[in-house]
Formats: C-alpha cells, structure tokens, sequence
C-alpha cells in the first residue's frame, strides 16, 4: 500500500509574503516568476501539491520542486531558475587576447589593402593564421564570434574618432576676435531693425577652410585601441598640407571698424586646421540713391 505524501511545512516571513503577493499580480515580471509565486502563495494556504497544481493548472511536481526550492534557498529566490553549468568554452582566453591584441593593430600592417579591420576579415585572418600561432581552437571562428569577443571588450577597430590637440599659443586670442566677429554683426543686425529707415539688413559671417590647400597626411600618428580606455582607433584632426595659394595672413577685421557706414554688411573669415587666420572679404552693400 502506498504511503501519504508528507506535507512540507513551509515557513516565509510577512516581508516575504507581501513581495509574493506583488509579483503575483505583476504584468511586467516574467511569466515563470510570477507562476511561482502563485505557487508558494496557494501552497501556503493548502499544503497538497495536488491542490495546489489542480488550481494553477500544472504538474504536481512542478509545485514540488519550486516549493522544496524555496525550503532550499528562500521563497524569493525560489522564483529564479538555477544557473545551468552549459558548455564548455571551446575558445581559450589566451586566443581571445591574441584576437583583440590583433584588432589593435592596422590591418594594412598585415599585409592587407585594407587600412582599418572588418570583422569578416579579422575572422578570416584568424582563422588562417590563428592555428600556426598556437591557437587551433580559432581554426573554424565565424564573424559572429569576433563580434562577441571584441564587444565584451568594447573594441572597435573598424571606426576612427578624431580629436583635437591646441598646438597654438595664441589659439584662445584668436577665438575672442573670431567671437567679437559674430558679437557686432548682432549688434550691427540690432540696430539696423531699430532704424527708423527700414532697410534690407543681411549680415553673414562665414567660417571656412582655406581655399586652395590639399591635405596630405595627418599631423601625429593614430593611437589604437585600448580595452577599456577608448574603443576606435583615435586620429588628430589636424594635417599637414600643401599648395597654399590663395592664403593671406593677417588678422580678422571688425565689420564696425570697417565701414563707415552703418548698412548691410557681408564679412567673410576663412581658418585652417591649424588656427591660423586669413583677411576677411568685406563688401559693403549697394547705396540706394
């Protein structure tokens, strides 16, 4: 003859039971927490795993073992699923060291076309040199796989983020008088719509690259990556150049002190990457007679 089931008393705290009562009428927490919290809520109030999944509409032993879980580790963790061990990681850590070592590199300093590294080719490139470095566990590496490793380090060698280095001493004058630049067409804009003589008042100021200059080559070298630090290879926005025709040296003059005349003025102020500074085009506007 079968033996009776034995009850399992469960014993939860007025803290723990509030929270229940929460999840069990939650719409946003995943289903299988929110079942069995219902769980352990009904078992609570009838003790018979049979009861208890004939109400719930489930298995008797699915009632069984998330209330022995909640004997086992507490209700609340009870309504999580135990990690699982998975399986085995078939890539080594000193191959994925080697892999974002060598997204760190260029891709043309391995004798690639290329100048920054794909994903598809940094796999491939794995995949056929990987094994002769003593990593055979790369020999069959997929794109995807390079995307997780190079993610879970924040690299991303296929982007280059430019920054800006102040090379210049006089960097901080130069800006006020570009500044003072802007401040009087406002000014001049001001008091043109508050002249009793209505006028057509256009003021542009225009802030452009020197013409006739071809930027051949960057002014400091690139630094790669580095985990943790910055993702993307980092270049400096400034370059050398050459073939500098059409560049006036001299400084920007004010639209105010240029003209004699309070009317419609266009002024113009060119700059290179390297904060140097051209003669302004001034025109003034038509006289109307």
């Amino acid at each position: 003859m079968a033996r009776w089931r034995r009850a399992i008393e469960l014993a939860m705290t007025d803290e723990e039971i509030e929270s229940l009562r929460a999840l069990s009428r939650s719409r946003t927490e995943p289903a299988r927490r929110v079942e069995r919290a219902r769980m352990l809520l009904a078992y609570r109030e009838t003790p018979s795993f049979y009861a208890v999944g004939r109400s719930l509409g489930t298995h008797h032993q699915t009632v069984e073992r998330c209330v022995e879980r909640a004997m086992a580790y507490g209700p609340l963790a009870a309504l999580d699923d135990r990690p699982h061990p998975g399986k085995e990681p078939t890539i080594t850590s000193e191959a994925k060291a080697w892999l974002v070592s060598l997204a760190c590199d260029k891709a043309k300093e391995h004798g690639y076309p290329h100048e920054l590294w794909t994903t598809r080719l940094l796999a491939r490139h794995a995949r056929e040199h990987g094994p002769a470095a003593g990593h055979p566990c790369l020999a069959k590496l997929v794109q995807g796989t390079v995307c997780k490793i190079l993610g879970k380090e924040e690299i991303k060698p296929h982007k280059v983020r430019y920054y800006l280095e102040n090379r210049d001493a006089e960097f901080e004058q130069k800006m006020a008088e570009v500044l003072c630049v802007y401040r009087e067409v406002a000014v001049l804009k001001r008091t043109s719509a508050k002249s009793k003589k209505r006028r057509n008042a256009v003021a542009i100021v225009s802030c452009d690259e020197k013409p006739g200059i071809q930027a051949i080559a960057t002014t400091a070298p690139d630094l790669p990556p580095e985990p943790g630090v910055h993702a993307t290879f980092a270049r400096d926005h400034d370059t050398n150049a050459m073939a500098r025709s059409a560049c006036w040296p001299g400084s920007i003059c004010s639209p105010a002190r240029s003209m004699p005349w309070s009317g419609t003025a266009i002024a113009a102020g060119s700059s290179s990457n390297s904060s140097s500074f051209s003669t302004p085009l001034i025109r003034p506007a038509p006289r109307s007679s």
